[in-house]
């Protein structure tokens, strides 16, 4: 009956999987016995760790001063928009408890009270230490950040009791960071504002 049909099918199936062949082939290449070990091709030596020297006042030198404001900026903007949102649970890692739990009480006034904060982060102008000194095995540094933010607080009717939401505001924060100087984590937390 009509099986050259068929056969026309197979023969057309088989030559796209040739052409399919052919292309992958071109793509990934072919093994000619002439590739690099991979072994060979990158070296394995690790270089050699650098020593991390425990932070304390004494070595809080330049280097690490730059480094400590990285990351502040990084925990400012960060703890700013998450407080704004209302969402402590993201940033209690960068919290003391004390700080927590004045965050966690402004945070409940603020439900009861029926508002809503809507806050967007512009950037940070400059950031500069003010001090730091050794407090009982705690590195404490003191920060003050300039900043940029648009913030308003709306009632429950979506009405601006305070602020301006299409006006940047110029921010001027000190905070105070602490370390304990005899642990390995690398985090700082959050002392006071």
């Amino acid at each position: 009956m009509n099986y050259s049909f068929e056969y026309i099918d197979i023969i057309l199936l088989a030559m796209i999987a040739g052409f399919i062949f052919l292309r992958l082939r071109g793509i990934l290449g072919k093994k000619t016995g002439f590739e690099d070990n991979i072994s060979n091709s990158f070296p394995h030596e690790v270089s050699p760790k650098k020593a991390t020297s425990k932070i304390d006042a004494k070595n809080f030198d330049e280097n690490a001063k730059k480094e400590f404001l990285k990351g502040a900026k990084i925990a400012y903007e960060t703890i700013i928009t998450n407080f704004a949102s209302g969402d402590l649970n993201k940033i209690k890692s960068l919290l003391d408890i004390k700080v927590f739990d004045q965050f966690r009480k402004a945070l409940s006034e603020r439900e009861k009270m029926g508002l809503v904060s809507d806050t967007t982060f512009i950037g940070i102008n400059s950031a500069t230490i003010l001090d730091h000194k050794e407090n009982n095995n705690f590195l404490e540094v003191s920060v003050d950040f300039v900043s940029e933010i648009i913030s308003c607080v709306r009632d429950k009717d979506k009405k601006v009791v305070s602020g301006d939401p299409g006006k940047i505001k110029k921010v001027h924060d000190t905070w105070k960071f602490s370390k304990d100087v005899r642990s390995s984590n690398p985090n700082w937390s959050l002392i006071e504002t």
